[in-house]
C-alpha cells in the first residue's frame, strides 16, 4: 500500500498531496472512498450539496474504516457551504430564507452530523457570492466556525477572479488556506493566480485535471516521458502537478488507477521535462 506524503499549509494543517474526490459518486460514495482509503489515500473531499454529493454516505464510509483500524484523526476531511446558487432548489440542506450567516451555520451542522464528526480539516465557499458584502458575510460565518474550532482551516472553491481573491484575502481575519478550481485551458490554468497564491502560502487545489486536457495528456512530452518512466500518462500528469505545488483531486472509481495515483511519488520529473510539458 502506498501512503502518499503531505503539504503543510498556511493554517499550519497537514494536508495530503492527493485527495479523494467524491462528487457524482451517488450510491457508490460508501464504498468507494473505503476503497481509496484503504489504497491509501488519506484525503477525502466532499461538500453539503445533495446535488452533487452523498455527503451522509462520507460519513458512513468514515465509521467502516474504523473497523480496518482507520480513525478519524488520520484523515484530512474537507467539506464545503454551497451557496444558494448551487443548490437544487428541491434539495436544499439549510433553510435558503434564513440570514446568510444561519444558513453557513446550519449547513455546517449538516455536515457535522452527515460526517459524523464535530470537526472538519477545511471548510470550504464553494463559489464566490455577489455583492461582495455578501461574500464577506458568508466568509465571517466561516470564520465563526474556525474560532469554535469547527474546521481547522478555511478555503473557496471555482474562484477565478485573482482581484476578488486578493480582496477576500486582505479583508479576511482567517486568511483562505486552499483555493480549489477547475484546471482548464478556458482560465489559462489560473497562472497568475496560481503565483500569488504560492506567494501567500495558499494551495491550489485541481479538479478536472484530467477530464479537461486530453491534450495534454496526449501530447508527445507526456506520451514520451511514460515511456521513459514506465507510468501511464495520467500519471505524469499528476506528478507534474503535484511537483508544481498542486493538490490534485483524485475521482477514479477504478481500484487498479487508485492504486497508479498512488504510485506517483516513486519518480520524479526534472525541471527540463516539467518546463517541456505545455500547458496549452
Amino acid at each position: 500500500m502506498h501512503v502518499h506524503p503531505y503539504v503543510m499549509t498556511n493554517a499550519n494543517v497537514k494536508m495530503p498531496a492527493l485527495i479523494y474526490g467524491t462528487a457524482w459518486k451517488k450510491e457508490h460514495t460508501a464504498d468507494l472512498v473505503v476503497q481509496a482509503v484503504l489504497n491509501g489515500f488519506r484525503g477525502i473531499d466532499t461538500a453539503c450539496q445533495p446535488k452533487h454529493y452523498e455527503e451522509l454516505l462520507v460519513g458512513e464510509a468514515i465509521r467502516r474504516l474504523k473497523d480496518h483500524g482507520i480513525m478519524r484523526e488520520e484523515l484530512f476531511i474537507q467539506t464545503k457551504f454551497t451557496p444558494l446558487q448551487g443548490q437544487d432548489p428541491q434539495r436544499i440542506p439549510y433553510d435558503p430564507n434564513a440570514a446568510l450567516d444561519v444558513q453557513v451555520a446550519n449547513s455546517f451542522e449538516v455536515s457535522k452530523h452527515n460526517l459524523g464528526t464535530n470537526y472538519v480539516d477545511s471548510l470550504v465557499l464553494h463559489s464566490p457570492i455577489f455583492p461582495y458584502a455578501n461574500l464577506l458575510k458568508v466568509w465571517k460565518a466561516m470564520e465563526a466556525i474556525y474560532h469554535s474550532s469547527g474546521a481547522r482551516q478555511l478555503g473557496i472553491s471555482n474562484c477565478y477572479d485573482l482581484e476578488l481573491l486578493q480582496r477576500l484575502y486582505f479583508d479576511a481575519d482567517i486568511k483562505p488556506s486552499v483555493v480549489q478550481n477547475r484546471f482548464y485551458s478556458e482560465s489559462g490554468y489560473d497562472v497568475e493566480l496560481r503565483q500569488w497564491c504560492d506567494e501567500q502560502g495558499i494551495i491550489y487545489q485541481s479538479f478536472w485535471s484530467l477530464t479537461a486536457n486530453p491534450h495534454i495528456l496526449g501530447s508527445k512530452a507526456v506520451v514520451d516521458l511514460a515511456l521513459k518512466y514506465d507510468k501511464t500518462q495520467a500519471q505524469i500528469l499528476y506528478r507534474y502537478l503535484n511537483q508544481m505545488g498542486i493538490v490534485p483531486l483524485i475521482g477514479s472509481t477504478s481500484q487498479q488507477h487508485m492504486k497508479e495515483d498512488l504510485e506517483i511519488f516513486s519518480f520524479e520529473l526534472t525541471s527540463d521535462e516539467i518546463i517541456g510539458i505545455q500547458l496549452v
